[in-house]
């Protein structure tokens, strides 16, 4: 089985939605929860999450990005009764029971959105189209081998502070050099 979770790659998610998900959440599209909203009037941060973001089911922040990932079923019920929580606490659901059945419902449609291999990273774009919320996916893969990049280098500075660089330290390369 395969869910999908928030991921985040840089902080820009931290920007452009108004709460952003914790990298990690269990995730689900979270259009429901713009039914009752005028989308043709959102601006800033709400038309953003309206247009792009996915709905993290523990904090009800929006992520841009969701990856594939392997679930266990036990995985799927916490995802469907933090979400149906959250339903009852943020969005108005009359109880437990009606809100689970309609967040099983939501966590089955991310679920069908992972016939893609584990780790795929998955975007969202909605429109209003003829006062309907319309939703389309795109998919994105590393092509070929995932090459390993250094996630920084530090650059010595030679002498008393002056701004002449010195030599480059390739971080991941001291790294590799360190392991047995």
């Amino acid at each position: 089985m395969k869910l999908l979770k928030t991921i985040r790659l840089d902080p820009s998610d931290t920007f452009v939605f108004e709460a952003a998900a914790e990298p990690g959440e269990w995730a689900v599209s979270g259009a429901f929860a713009f039914w009752d909203v005028d989308a043709a009037s959102l601006q800033g941060k709400p038309r953003t999450a309206f247009r792009s973001g996915f709905l993290g089911v523990v904090s009800g922040g929006r992520s841009t990005l969701v990856q594939v990932v392997e679930a266990a079923p036990a995985d799927r019920d916490a995802a469907t009764d933090q979400l149906a929580q959250q339903l009852v606490e943020r969005f108005g659901a009359p109880n437990l029971v009606e809100a689970r059945a309609a967040a099983a419902e939501e966590v089955s449609f991310a679920a069908s959105l992972c016939n893609q291999p584990l780790d795929t990273l998955i975007a969202v774009h909605r429109t209003l189209e003829k006062g309907e919320i319309r939703e389309s996916f795109r998919t994105l893969r590393p092509r070929g081998d995932p090459k390993q990049l250094p996630v920084f280098s530090l650059v010595a500075m030679e002498g008393d502070g002056d701004d002449e660089p010195g030599e480059t330290i390739d971080l991941a390369a001291l790294a590799r050099e360190q392991q047995p």
